[in-house]
């Protein structure tokens, strides 16, 4: 019974690890840019849009559709960092549980 209260423990220890890692994801925040810094946009750790800052210099008529090509390109940015930096913090909080064979996939 010593082995299976002790699997107990630290199944709950690893549940309290990745309730803590979420928590820190949903508290970071990550930023994308485009057109060489033209377009920058941050992203919530939960995904949300949290501000787009543009160049003045995209304001000129007729510049529309660029402008909207960066931004999609610096969402991109910001998810492709989003999703690396929550991996990560997942995978810190799963420490020997990561990857271990019959774990769902969390990240």
């Amino acid at each position: 019974m010593k082995d299976l209260n002790s699997l107990m423990k630290q199944a709950q220890a690893m549940q309290q690890k990745l309730a803590d890692a979420q928590g820190r994801i949903a508290e970071m925040e990550v930023e994308g840019t485009s057109g060489g810094g033209m377009v920058k946009l941050v992203l919530k750790g939960t995904g949300e849009l949290a501000r787009v800052d543009l160049d003045e210099s995209l304001m000129a008529p007729g510049e529309g559709e660029v402008v909207a090509d960066l931004i999609v390109a610096a969402h991109a940015d910001a998810k492709r960092k989003l999703d690396e930096k929550q991996a990560e913090v997942m995978r810190e909080a799963a420490g020997p549980f990561a990857g271990m064979p019959g774990m769902p996939k969390l990240f």
